[in-house]
């Protein structure tokens, strides 16, 4: 909107590069470094805040809204989350390999064959571009952020012990709990930050801190295979995403569109709401979704 070129011009942005750090140097103390899904999830982690670093940076040194185009972006991340997908099914059990855990069903597991890469790369991608549409409004991105973090922190840890995940007749994935810890170093790094982005914000996270810490719900949530869960848990990254997609689609069809702006916390900016209103009902809504996603587990 174009008070947010009054209202925000000047503010810091690449704010994501402390969230990196923070988690970066607690995962390496904290962490079982010879975990493997350490590695993939901090690898994506950092490659996807390398992509947003670059594209921030051109923004700032050209002084405009543009930077890296869009397929500049997803290529890049495309290439890494295939990896990460690859890495994530060669380490995933046999009985559990190319397929989906479907929430509310008894062990219930959905087999995807040869499509599982390609969703795995869809869920990582989609995740990190979904976190980055909501990052409009100063500490709209980030609570939500730590909300999901916290959430999937609770399904890797359940899905990676045996007792658990048997007592809840959910998958097990040996190893996966680790991720936990990793999740742990983002709510903390998070905490430090929002002090500082908390309405009037004082430093944007950029795509440097959008575009990664998506893609680290995306990488949790396929190492469990949860990744139908994730929709739910991260329902709010959702519905913005779906708010830009029918926007454009009604536009380019009707030359009409839905919403007076998208994504969809721009809608009720423009309907007057107050920034602050609009941040803490999607906060409230954020945590809904999340207990719900959470429930499914012993929901069976």
């Amino acid at each position: 909107p174009q008070t947010h070129i009054i209202t925000k011009s000047g503010t810091p942005t690449m704010g994501g590069l402390l969230i990196l750090f923070a988690f970066t140097i607690s995962t390496i103390l904290w962490a079982k470094l010879d975990n493997i899904y350490i590695w993939i999830i901090l690898g994506v982690a950092l490659s996807f805040g390398l992509i947003g670093l670059l594209d921030d940076w051109l923004k700032v040194s050209k002084m405009s809204s543009n930077g890296l185009k869009s397929y500049q972006k997803i290529i890049p991340q495309i290439l890494v989350a295939f990896v990460a997908a690859w890495f994530i099914g060669e380490n995933t059990p046999p009985n559990y390999q190319n397929s989906l855990s479907i929430p509310l069903l008894k062990e219930g597991l959905f087999f995807i064959g040869t499509l599982y890469i390609p969703f795995t790369i869809l869920v990582i991608v989609g995740s990190s571009n979904a976190v980055n549409l909501t990052d409009g409004l100063d500490g709209l991105a980030i609570v939500p952020v730590m909300i999901a973090a916290s959430s999937l922190a609770i399904v890797v840890y359940l899905v990676g012990h045996i007792n658990f995940s048997s007592y809840l007749q959910i998958n097990y994935v040996p190893g996966v709990g680790e991720i936990a810890v990793f999740l742990g170093a983002i709510i903390g790094s998070g905490l430090g930050f929002l002090w500082f982005n908390a309405p009037p914000a004082m430093v944007f996270m950029g795509d440097t801190g959008s575009l990664s810490l998506g893609g680290v719900i995306g990488v949790s949530a396929s190492a469990s295979r949860h990744e139908l869960v994730l929709i739910i848990i991260g329902g709010l990254f959702v519905l913005e995403t779906i708010s830009v997609i029918v926007q454009v689609i009604s536009f380019k069809l009707t030359g009409k569109r839905v919403f007076r702006m998208a994504p969809l916390h721009h809608h009720f900016e423009q309907k007057g709401w107050p920034e602050a209103t609009i941040v803490i009902r999607f906060w409230i809504i954020a945590v809904i979704l999340a207990l719900i996603g959470l429930s499914t587990l012993k929901l069976r």
